[in-house]
């Protein structure tokens, strides 16, 4: 019992960490438009990131919980594994100021884990498949999406003085940042929900049937939010700042952009990266202005990291759960 209370507690840790690492998709565009400090941004986000659990359902909490790995293979050592390679990743990619996905580091970690314990048969690989399908799909939704939002937003205000359009998007942005962390809040709070559902059922703590307590539903929203309060300064200034110059209408179209996408794979269960999803919505409307507006060199490392981190994490969680299994 004790080692099930410190993986829920490492659990936990991992979405406050998911929150702080996480926080620069949610802000990072009405920051650096500077509609709001990034003091007050913060809170804005956190707040939206908590409520989320009132809109979704938990689809992609199950998803998580029995969709990637057999759920009678999971034990205390492969949750171990999975959230001590997730938190590792997050904080590597933190450090060097790299928006990769907290949401694929738990999914390279339950692989990793579960491949060594018990070989490729305890691999569920349609949810697998789905889950990597979508390290492309949701960037390049995403980027499409902005271009036709930005588009759409530029057609109807062309005739628009730019300080009109600056004052109503500068408005409008609270919207779309406030939509975009409702979806971030609803997606990725889910993922390690799952987490904790699923080693609570292996060990029998759940009774027959696999479901998610109201309880964990709570704590998870609350770590992330929590995380998200102290925010990730470094990735906001390579999301806001780095990728793309924006406008308020630009952070705009690149935040509904994303929260439309969000939206659409939290109710069909999917886990995706919220990362990916605003990073592919930001360069498509930056690339409406200029190609060159985008520094597609950086993009390129972003995309780099998108690739590894599943891999990446699986090997830190492989040897997690060696090391864990020697030692206790």
């Amino acid at each position: 019992m004790i080692a099930i209370i410190a993986l829920i507690a490492l659990a936990l840790f991992f979405d406050f960490l998911n929150g702080f690492h996480d926080a620069a998709n949610s802000i990072a565009t009405v920051v650096a438009t500077r509609v709001l400090s990034p003091k007050f941004a913060v809170f804005w986000a956190a707040f939206f990131n908590f409520v989320a659990f009132l809109i979704f359902g938990l689809h992609v909490a199950r998803t998580l919980g029995k969709g990637i790995v057999d759920i009678t293979k999971i034990d205390t050592y492969v949750i171990c594994g999975t959230l001590v390679s997730a938190c590792v990743w997050n904080l590597i990619t933190w450090f060097f100021g790299i928006p990769s996905s907290s949401s694929h580091a738990l999914v390279g970690g339950l692989i990793g884990s579960a491949l060594v314990k018990a070989g490729i048969g305890s691999l569920v690989m349609k949810g697998i498949l789905i889950t990597m399908a979508f390290i492309v799909i949701s960037p390049v939704v995403g980027f499409l999406l902005g271009i036709v939002m930005g588009t759409l937003v530029y057609n109807l205000f062309a005739h628009s003085t730019p300080r009109k359009v600056d004052g109503l998007f500068r408005k409008g942005q609270l919207i779309s940042a406030a939509a975009y962390s409702l979806g971030h809040g609803g997606n990725d709070a889910q993922k390690t929900m799952g987490i904790i559902a699923g080693l609570l059922f292996s060990g029998g703590y759940l009774g027959k049937d696999f479901h998610i307590p109201l309880w964990i539903v709570l704590s998870c929203h609350g770590a992330i939010a929590l995380g998200t309060i102290f925010g990730g300064w470094r990735i906001v200034k390579t999301m806001g700042n780095k990728l793309a110059h924006l406008k308020p209408v630009d952070g705009f179209c690149a935040e509904t952009s994303a929260a439309i996408v969000l939206f659409s794979s939290s109710a069909l269960g999917i886990p995706i990266s919220t990362t990916h999803t605003i990073t592919g919505a930001i360069m498509g409307v930056g690339s409406l202005k200029n190609t060159r507006a985008v520094k597609w060199g950086l993009a390129g490392t972003i995309v780099v990291a998108w690739i590894i981190t599943i891999p990446a994490s699986a090997i830190i969680s492989a040897l997690t759960y060696i090391v864990a299994r020697v030692i206790f």
